[in-house]
């Protein structure tokens, strides 16, 4: 079939953007298959605000390979996609864009702040979508979603309503991260630890009623980093099993700034060893207090709260906070609070000596604190006691829990199957509401009675309140981990999809672990009945990075086993992160993060996109490499170059799905060799080991097709090896599609006229043929051959334009016969005349061994004998004395320990190089006699 005459050169660029504008235009990424098995995944929605990294480039490769495979071998694949509306980042984008204009937020109503964001989203917001596209991403854009769109609020709005009703979400007083810049609780996950320098600071409390402990001494000592947090204390605590302090457990103690009175309560959380053993305890302002507090019976309403949304110092209930740290800044009141006990004489002063040995005191000593920041406000976060919506994640865990010990949902890779265990096992209430005008409003309202009420829309709430009681809105909006754990069904349609219509069951089609098959209806693409949503869910795969697994993955886990009474995926992929090349985390502070959209200028989105396959190994870190991005480019060259040989030498497109009729051993060892490659990539997609799929279609496309399938067939272009190379080619391409989609879909349309049969659609190979075994020993043994006089030629300096002879010797009269088949591709491959009887064989010679037969090959007049003798004798003398000396560095237990791990690494590599290449000038030694 005729195509396209391919240019001299590959350039990614002059394809990538034509290929992805004809396959998204065409409808491709989702064709029309109402009668096939369905494949559904969902991409993890990155933020409206976002932009392309490295992150989103391996999460988002791993799933395209995913569902171009699926695709190709020919399933009804849906690849859903859409964004996050991100409540915080996109308020902070907008604001900032008041800020710079001398504006503010407060300046606008609420719904005027809102129409901003929306104008925002609309001229700015489809930045990250259109990255994704330049990364070649599949997705089913016609149905792109969004968070805030109607139909998914609507859902939201639903899932709110319900669990209140059933008692899953309710109001409660409990601590918060609280971030004071941006006034709002956030998430674990908006928390980033910082080690910052601060100090520990020791303080006398005094027994109330001149109590004393058994030692004497009328006060406890307790220490704090936090000695501002000392405003709001209610308790000291003490091990029940610390025998300074069995004494005066349940007596009162004061806090010597307020006056305050509370008791001295024996609890766990206080360690003897630690400290002085006794722990002031902070219930309002401490997630370790808040409960201590508890167990000591302090009610969580009762728990004092001594700051405000901004982290300034209000008044307590009970009235005691002197007035002159109200209204101040808590690092400002933290500096007072010192100031103010050491003035009381209750500060107790770190001693240490100086060089000399002289004893000096300080106040505090000296700590490196690991210190909670919001990601976003960057600011210190305060543990805030504040009355916020909760889900009782417990309760919804269990589903999940026994969803995952059943198979019914798959950890891959099943080593994380265990922190998820601990992770929801011991899950704490889930707080949802965040103080944000930008996201889906909490559907309540509090009544001029008093009472709140929860209803999908005012006008319920009002029939439930009854007249003449006034509504005013619940100001607080929903975490968006809550709207976003409703991806996998809100996504499809639910809640308007009918759940009770019967489903349509085909005889045809099977869907795997269901046992029933739906087609889509006149809303989705066609069909005979069922809805989308009754036909994709549960999805078939999520990938996701590891860090997210609580944040998102076991929200869905949750909602979609609770709304949908079934897992909202059968395999959960958890894929690492992507690191700097020496193995630290990107981080722009540290100046290492790399930009996904450089590397595709550069580089070619199908060079990166194989590096990230090719280097994701199941439960590993992915260490950034630019080195590894350069050589797939060059990967893609040679499979480009390859392509340019065969069409020039009259070799197209295949008209077969199966393999052709082959009677050369070379032939058939190709197409064998296809055979093998594909049960091994079948395999490893089956595993999903990214890894050994991608290597195994590169080692198939460079070593055995590229260095010596074309190599081998050069100057022997009949028409079966036209055919069958056309073929092998073909297979190459549809296999390699999925890792890079550009370079093989331009291939493939260059190779044939087939306009209308795009690679993207293309069926996934069907050789129908085994191995050959004889043919690909056969092979095999030429390869090994010509490899070895090779390698034999080069480490003993014969000069490349040089033709030895080359005697087999007592070769077996089969040997000899694979001799003369292959005669011709030997001499011509390992630049040599093969004699039954050589000219001369007197003086040095070369040894040669495959399977078994020695060839001889004189050397005699060919190089200087003794100078190559001299010149391997101090080549072995070097690499011995290196890989002696790495071997000696590694045997030292110190360095293993002590070093840096990628030196060791290097060592390792380097003497693992070394000791290969002494046994390798050893044996070239030899040869020589």
């Amino acid at each position: 079939m005729t195509g396209q005459a391919l240019d001299k050169t590959f350039d990614p660029a002059a394809i990538e953007a034509k290929w992805y504008e004809h396959w998204e235009t065409k409808g491709l990424f989702r064709p029309e298959r109402p009668d096939a098995v369905p494949f559904t995944i969902v991409n993890p929605p990155p933020n409206v605000t976002g932009s392309l990294h490295i992150g989103h480039a391996l999460d988002n490769t791993l799933q395209d390979v995913v569902i171009r495979y699926e695709r190709l071998r020919g399933k009804d694949a849906l690849w859903v996609v859409g964004t996050d509306h991100a409540g915080i980042a996109t308020q902070m984008v907008v604001e900032r864009q008041l800020e710079q204009q001398q504006d503010k937020r407060t300046n606008y109503t609420r719904e005027q702040f809102i129409d901003k964001v929306w104008e925002w989203k609309a001229e700015s917001g489809g930045t990250i979508t259109r990255q994704l596209r330049r990364l070649g991403c599949s997705m089913d854009w016609s149905r792109e979603q969004f968070t805030m769109d109607p139909h998914f609020t609507k859902a939201v709005v639903k899932v709110f309503v319900d669990l209140f009703n059933q008692g899953l979400i309710y109001r409660d007083k409990r601590l918060v991260n609280w971030d004071p810049k941006l006034k709002t609780a956030i998430s674990d996950l908006e928390v980033e630890t910082r080690e910052v320098k601060g100090h520990f600071w020791h303080f006398k409390y005094p027994l109330a009623d001149g109590v004393k402990r058994a030692d004497g001494l009328d006060y406890i000592e307790v220490a704090t980093t936090r000695p501002e947090t000392m405003l709001a204390d209610m308790a000291v605590a003490v091990s029940a099993d610390d025998p300074r302090y069995q004494s005066v457990i349940g007596k009162d103690i004061l806090q010597p700034l307020t006056g305050r009175r509370f008791r001295i309560v024996a609890d766990e959380h206080a360690d003897p060893e630690l400290g002085s053993g006794a722990v002031k305890i902070t219930p309002g302002h401490d997630f370790n207090d808040f409960e201590v507090g508890k167990r000591a019976g302090i009610k969580p309403a009762d728990m004092l709260n001594m700051f405000d949304a901004e982290a300034k110092v209000v008044q307590t209930t009970d009235g005691l906070v002197p007035d002159r740290y109200l209204g101040l800044d808590r690092f400002v009141v933290r500096d007072m609070v010192v100031a103010d006990m050491k003035a009381a004489g209750m500060l107790i002063p770190h001693v240490t000596k100086d060089k000399d040995g002289n004893e000096v005191e300080a106040d505090a000593e000296p700590r490196t604190i690991q210190t909670p920041y919001g990601d976003r406000g960057g600011v210190v976060i305060e543990p805030w006691l504040t009355d916020q919506w909760y889900v009782n994640a417990a309760e919804l865990a269990k589903a999940p829990l026994d969803a995952v010990r059943s198979g019914a949902i798959e950890i891959v890779p099943k080593t994380w199957e265990k922190t998820f265990f601990n992770w929801m096992e011991n899950i704490q209430p889930w707080c949802v509401s965040r103080q944000l005008w930008w996201g889906h409003r909490i559907p309540a309202w509090y009544g001029s009675d008093g009472q709140c009420y929860v209803a999908e829309t005012e006008d319920e709430a009002q029939v439930k309140a009854g007249p003449g009681v006034t509504l005013e809105r619940d100001p607080d909006v929903l975490d968006t981990w809550f709207s976003s754990a409703l991806w996998p069904f809100a996504t499809l349609g639910w809640p308007d999809s009918d759940q009770t219509q019967p489903p349509f069951v085909s005889s045809e089609v099977e869907t795997p672990a269901r046992g029933i098959s739906t087609s889509l209806d006149a809303n989705g693409a066609g069909g005979k009945g069922a809805s989308l949503l009754a036909r994709h869910y549960p999805n078939d795969l999520l990938i996701s990075g590891f860090d997210i697994l609580f944040f998102w993955d076991a929200r869905m886990a949750m909602q979609g086993m609770k709304f949908m009474g079934d897992v909202p995926w059968k395999r959960l992929y958890l894929h690492g992160l992507v690191r700097a090349a020496d193995g630290q985390k990107m981080s722009k502070s540290k100046g290492n993060v790399v930009d996904p959209l450089l590397l595709i200028d550069q580089y070619g989105a199908d060079a990166l996109r194989f590096f990230m396959c090719a280097m994701e190994s199941q439960g590993r870190d992915v260490k950034m490499d630019e080195r590894r991005v350069e050589g797939y480019r060059n990967f893609a060259t040679k499979l480009w170059n390859a392509a340019r040989f065969c069409q020039s030498n009259g070799i197209g497109a295949s008209t077969s799905l199966a393999a052709p009729a082959a009677a050369s051993a070379v032939n058939k060892w190709i197409i064998g060799e296809v055979v093998e490659t594909l049960a091994a990539l079948d395999q490893a997609m089956a595993d999903l080991r990214f890894d050994a799929a991608a290597n195994a279609v590169y080692h198939f496309v460079w070593d055995q097709f590229c260095d010596w399938y074309i190599e081998l067939i050069k100057g022997s272009f009949d028409d079966e090896t036209k055919a069958v190379a056309g073929w092998v080619l073909d297979q190459i391409l549809v296999m390699l599609h999925p890792f890079m989609p550009f370079v093989t879909e331009e291939l493939w349309n260059a190779l044939g006229d087939r306009a209308g049969y795009p690679l993207i659609t293309a069926k996934w190979p069907e050789p129908g043929v085994a191995v050959d075994a004889a043919a690909k020993a056969e092979v095999d043994w030429l390869i090994k051959l010509v490899s070895e006089t090779r390698a034999t030629r080069t480490i003993l300096n014969v000069p490349p334009g040089a033709k030895l002879e080359m005697l087999p010797w007592a070769a077996p009269a089969e040997v000899w016969e694979a001799i003369k088949r292959n005669e011709a591709a030997i001499e011509r491959l390992a630049r040599v005349l093969i004699r039954s009887h050589p000219s001369d064989v007197s003086g040095a010679v070369a040894q040669v061994v495959a399977d078994g037969v020695t060839y001889v090959l004189p050397l005699e007049g060919v190089i200087d004998i003794a100078a190559e003798k001299a010149r391997l004798a101090k080549a072995l003398e070097v690499s011995t004395k290196e890989a002696k000396s790495l071997e000696g560095r590694l045997s030292n237990a110190a360095f293993v320990e002590k070093a840096k791990p990628e030196a060791v690494e290097k060592a390792r590599a380097d003497h693992a190089m070394h000791a290969a290449e002494a046994e390798r000038l050893a044996a070239a030694l030899a040869r020589l006699g």
